[in-house]
């Protein structure tokens, strides 16, 4: 069985990446969390991840880092990681890639954290770019590929990469397409997703550079975490 290192669900989004992606395609894992430390030095992650950074899977001595790294790995000893179909395998991949290199500005002013609702100081213009690729890019993979999901009908990889923009959405409230709305909705109605913000919002932690990012671009209007 795989052991999966992960840490706080409230703003882990790269950790939520492979956990989605496992719970979704019923790939068994033991679940490791270890909260951000205080110090950034990394030390503690040290111990599972050679970045220092998570998520780390481990399979037996065989230890991979990064999101997509795991995903990969993955897909090679699991089927339904990428779609069967090579045309929309080959777009999912891409748009996987984007995500995981792009979106600067969404990741600076709305970062994740599940529990809170923030209302935006301002949306500047790179943060309104980035709005609108996620909102040319899901609408093109649902016209393409039919839907509900963005590369077909089956859940894979390309969403579990955009899972956290779910998030980022709910918690932001930021303005998306409708059909991106929706798509959006139907990724944090998963019963993965459900367990990833019951999760989130039971954690008493706090993680103070994450809290103090979000109180330099918005507003805290509600905060859901438990106290």
């Amino acid at each position: 069985m795989y052991d999966l290192y992960i840490a706080n669900k409230n703003y882990s989004s790269w950790s939520l990446r492979p956990w989605v992606l496992m719970n979704e395609l019923a790939i068994d894992f033991r679940e490791h969390i270890t909260p951000f430390p205080a110090d950034r030095d990394g030390a503690a992650f040290r111990t599972f991840s050679p970045t220092g950074k998570v998520p780390a899977l481990h399979d037996g001595t065989t230890v991979v880092w990064d999101s997509l790294g795991i995903t990969e790995y993955l897909a090679e000893r699991h089927p339904g990681v990428w779609p069967a179909n090579p045309d929309a395998r080959a777009w999912a991949r891409c748009a996987a890639a984007e995500m995981h290199s792009g979106f600067t500005a969404l990741r600076e002013r709305c970062s994740m954290t599940c529990g809170l609702r923030v209302r935006l100081h301002e949306q500047p213009p790179a943060l309104l770019r980035d709005l609108a690729r996620i909102d040319e890019l899901w609408r093109a993979g649902l016209d393409r590929f039919s839907g509900p999901f963005l590369a077909g009908s089956a859940f894979s990889a390309v969403d579990a990469f955009f899972a956290p923009v779910a998030f980022r959405i709910q918690t932001y409230g930021v303005a998306l397409d409708p059909r991106s709305a929706a798509y959006a909705g139907r990724l944090l109605a998963l019963p993965s997703m459900q367990r990833w913000y019951a999760d989130a919002l039971a954690e008493t932690w706090r993680d103070l550079p994450h809290e103090a990012e979000v109180v330099s671009y918005g507003t805290i209007v509600e905060d859901l975490r438990a106290h």
